[in-house]
């Protein structure tokens, strides 16, 4: 992908990657519903974490997260888990607890993972918490992206939505990774209930215009595009297993065409039979290979929580690691596949599996 995309040295960076945005506590009640559990298990997630912590703990790169967490045993919590998943939590900004959090909370994500005819659910409890209240001038980025060296920051829509200072955070750590080199990739990630309270579609639509023209590698479905960046794309269904491809390329066209600056376009593909069975796969698109499509898998799901940063997370070690885009489209397939085989919004994959299923291998047993 060299004539797509610019890489720093490795040698000159102390990270291959680092994202920008929540770590919040997931808390998971199994095969049961949130409503009638009684046990939780706890894992750490968030959209823009997730990709680095496959970057790490799946593809062996050097990665941090740029976060904020209240400094109370949750927060402390949520960090051992962060640095379980191999990820450095020296830039985690920590904010002193008020002892109730009236002021400033860590988020909780509580997560059902459906099954059959029942759909997945998520509850948020993510009002007020410390990475929402992060500043653009609590975060040193020009030592962070200059002085220390970071190849590749990885943030998006999510974070972006969480409050007026987090676009604010995002579009500063945007600005100086391009001045000192770093590529930039975003994820659309358009949550309604985020954007509902702060301006709803047409506020989304404006922060993510402003952030987008300093990105490299943009990544979401077709609701991210419309929504977020008000690209049409008609004759969609996600209930449909054969999407309209053309409509897809049309839009993926349109948004480079709008936004010259992007150099790969990334999207997945689910068509949902049922909560525990997806048909899946994923395109990518850049100005020297044209459109391009993974490998077609019907999947059987035990969690789809996760899948889409964990496509994020193959693709980008792909693109890391020098690989064509069309084996770094396979490498996100296959560990977005992955990804939704195990519990948790995070992989339990290893380098090893996802390249040999991106290389077609299939799933019978290893002895």
């Amino acid at each position: 992908m060299s004539d797509e995309l610019e890489l720093r040295p490795r040698e000159e960076c102390r990270y291959d990657a680092v994202s920008l945005g929540e770590v919040m506590l997931r808390l998971d009640p199994g095969e049961l519903r949130i409503r009638t559990a009684r046990d939780f298990s706890a894992w750490e997630g968030g959209g823009e974490y997730n990709v680095v912590r496959g970057l790490s703990r799946v593809f062996g790169l050097r990665c941090a997260a740029v976060t904020a967490l209240v400094d109370d045993e949750v927060g402390h919590l949520i960090e051992g888990l962060t640095m379980a998943g191999g990820v450095d939590t020296s830039l985690i900004t920590w904010m002193p607890s008020d002892g109730v959090g009236r002021s400033v909370r860590n988020g909780l994500n509580f997560t059902e993972r459906g099954y059959g005819v029942r759909a997945a659910k998520g509850v948020s409890d993510r009002g007020h918490t410390a990475i929402a209240q992060l500043c653009p001038d609590q975060v040193d980025f020009d030592h962070l992206f200059g002085t220390l060296g970071v190849r590749w920051l990885h943030t998006g829509g999510i974070y972006a939505a969480l409050s007026e200072q987090s676009a604010a955070t995002a579009k500063a750590a945007l600005e100086a990774a391009k001045r000192h080199g770093t590529v930039v990739s975003y994820d659309l990630n358009y949550r309604p209930s985020l954007w509902r309270s702060i301006g709803g579609p047409d506020r989304a639509q404006e922060v993510n215009r402003d952030l987008a023209r300093y990105v490299d590698v943009m990544i979401g479905n077709e609701e991210d595009f419309t929504a977020s960046l008000g690209f049409e794309i008609d004759g969609v269904d996600e209930h449909l297993t054969d999407l309209p491809i053309e409509e897809f390329n049309r839009m993926i066209e349109t948004a480079a065409a709008a936004y010259p600056n992007f150099r790969v376009i990334a999207t997945t593909l689910r068509g949902v039979r049922s909560a525990s069975v997806n048909d899946w796969s994923a395109l990518a698109w850049s100005r020297s290979t044209g459109l391009l499509r993974s490998a077609q898998r019907t999947l059987e799901i035990l969690d789809r929580i996760g899948g889409g940063d964990s496509f994020a997370s193959g693709l980008v070690y792909g693109l890391l690691s020098g690989q064509p885009l069309q084996t770094a489209l396979e490498y996100g397939a296959a560990h977005g596949a992955f990804a939704m085989t195990t519990p948790g919004d995070t992989s339990m994959a290893t380098k090893a599996e996802v390249i040999k299923l991106a290389g077609g291998g299939n799933a019978r047993v290893d002895r």
